[in-house]
């Protein structure tokens, strides 16, 4: 039987790792790592690396027909909200531009197509969102993000959308913080923080978004999925559970709303997820908040 291809774009990412461990143990399964520049994993077998530039179309069909992948699963982006604010154009090259390019290769390659978007789609003033409600996004990364999704749409190939809220994890080279590390190094050098109380959101283990993005892949499921964490959470209460795992002190953590913070993208409020499709569809089941702060505990040897 013939393995299934599965080519992962953005595979330096924290996602792109992820997927990349887990799919390179799975034997039916022969998969293309690939991003712009050197390989950075450290998984050191079980899969293909090949550098791909996204946003270079002769770049991205050269590759497409030496790999003839089945599926892609296409992570690469620019993802920090602030930065997409500020350098407009690159953000749109990255996260528009590209999908526009892999959608000309998957149409001339009959490839299914897999994009990683987000709940900045939406304008978060009436989360948890499912998959039917309308996107009105709010920031300059958010309208990046839909309107790749809208090129999806619009297209004539087989694709699917897998939105998520809020990764964290541990990358292998720690190049990522995240919520529970940064609460972590805070307290444990007495360090004063402020969290936000104003802010709902289900974060996602970065494990259970490949398992998620995984599994549209594998069943090649049309449509928009949403794959987040299932506890709907405001950061000022991920603190106090991370605090809490590790036996900080949580009188260093203080409640505060959005407004006190000046930055040059807006965030909605109240995202999070329904994931009664992704679970009925697909049989996506991800950890609780608590169980990710025990796996990324575990992670960096606590």
């Amino acid at each position: 039987m013939e393995k299934k291809r599965i080519l992962i774009t953005g595979s330096n990412g924290l996602l792109g790792q992820k997927l990349v461990a887990l799919l390179a143990g799975n034997n039916a399964i022969e998969t293309i790592a690939t991003a712009k520049g050197a390989n950075r994993l450290d998984v050191s077998e079980g899969y293909r690396y090949l550098e791909m530039d996204v946003t270079d179309a002769s770049d991205v069909d050269n590759v497409l027909s030496l790999v003839k992948p089945h599926v892609i699963i296409h992570t690469a982006a620019m993802t920090n909200v602030d930065q997409c604010e500020v350098e407009k154009d690159a953000c749109w090259k990255l996260n528009v531009t590209s999908v526009e390019i892999l959608i000309e290769a998957c149409r001339k390659h009959n490839i299914f197509l897999e994009h990683v978007s987000t709940d900045f789609v939406f304008d978060g003033k009436s989360g948890p969102y499912s998959e039917e409600d309308a996107p009105n996004p709010i920031s300059f990364y958010g309208w990046s993000k839909y309107a790749a999704e809208k090129a999806l749409l619009n297209s004539d190939i087989d694709w699917a959308i897998a939105r998520t809220v809020l990764v964290y994890g541990i990358a292998h080279d720690m190049s990522r913080s995240n919520i529970i590390l940064w609460v972590k190094k805070s307290l444990e050098e007495g360090k004063a923080i402020k969290v936000v109380t104003d802010q709902f959101r289900t974060p996602t283990l970065a494990e259970d978004l490949a398992m998620g993005c995984f599994l549209i892949a594998d069943q090649r499921a049309k449509g928009i999925f949403h794959i987040s964490g299932k506890d709907f959470l405001t950061p000022y209460e991920m603190a106090i559970m991370a605090a809490d795992y590790f036996s900080l002190d949580k009188s260093l953590i203080s409640p505060t709303d959005a407004s006190s913070f000046t930055q040059p993208a807006r965030r909605p409020p109240r995202t999070g997820f329904d994931l009664k499709k992704s679970r009925n569809v697909l049989g996506y089941e991800p950890h609780t908040f608590r169980e990710g702060i025990a796996l990324v505990a575990k992670q960096i040897g606590f």
